[in-house]
């Protein structure tokens, strides 16, 4: 770890992304995502570099910038569908279900791209309880890198940007935190590429401590 990057952080609430932070979905979100370039001409492989972190709308619009955002939302909830319907192979990324079971009587919640739907499916697929506070794509008018949901979810909990840390594994989810004018912990191979403020391979390498006046502390272990 460099030694500009600090070993611990601190905060009064968290806010979880969910694909590629608390569940692993890369091999649907692939599967469903090559089908899609396929069908529009597009490499794959190029695809694939931008779909991480934002909704489909979004991700739509930067691979096809001509197409009307009209046509752009309606397909999306076609993918929705699809990704919705393909659970094979969605697991809880390492040190999740634990982790999760650590904060559950701390403030937290759910941010995500993905809608209601796929949101419990996903967190069902995993096996991991869904929070009971959640910013899914219904809930915002802006995808990430905007940071309306994370500052929405810290509302929904009643503190300060300040005094929460986001959870991501995208540069569009780290981007969208940091607008937000919150601290990242980044997770796994992805987010360390974006510079978060702590970053760990999964969360099995996460210490989680709370004080008695309801200071979390996160530590990345040796």
């Amino acid at each position: 770890m460099p030694a500009s990057t600090p070993a611990t952080l601190t905060a009064r609430a968290l806010l979880l992304d969910m694909d590629g932070t608390l569940v692993n979905s890369d091999a649907v979100v692939e599967r469903c995502w090559r089908r899609w370039a396929v069908r529009h001409g597009l490499d794959p492989v190029e695809a694939l570099k931008v779909v991480h972190g934002r909704q489909g709308y979004a991700t739509m619009a930067v691979l096809l910038p001509e197409r009307p955002m009209a046509e752009n939302h309606a397909d999306n909830k076609v993918m929705l569908a699809e990704e919705t319907a393909d659970l094979d192979g969605v697991v809880p990324v390492p040190g999740a279900p634990a982790f999760m079971t650590a904060i559950a009587s701390l403030p937290h919640a759910l941010v995500t791209s993905a809608d209601a739907a796929l949101a419990r499916a996903r967190m069902g697929a995993a096996r991991l309880p869904m929070p009971a506070v959640r910013v899914t794509a219904e809930s915002v008018g802006a995808s990430k890198p905007d940071p309306e949901g994370f500052l929405k979810g810290a509302a929904e909990l009643g503190f300060a940007p300040e005094d929460c840390v986001v959870f991501e594994d995208s540069e569009a989810g780290i981007q969208a935190g940091r607008a937000a004018g919150m601290r990242v912990v980044g997770v796994g191979p992805r987010a360390a590429a974006f510079a978060p403020d702590l970053h760990v391979r999964d969360l099995t390498d996460l210490a989680l401590s709370v004080s008695e006046s309801g200071t979390i502390t996160l530590a990345v272990l040796p």
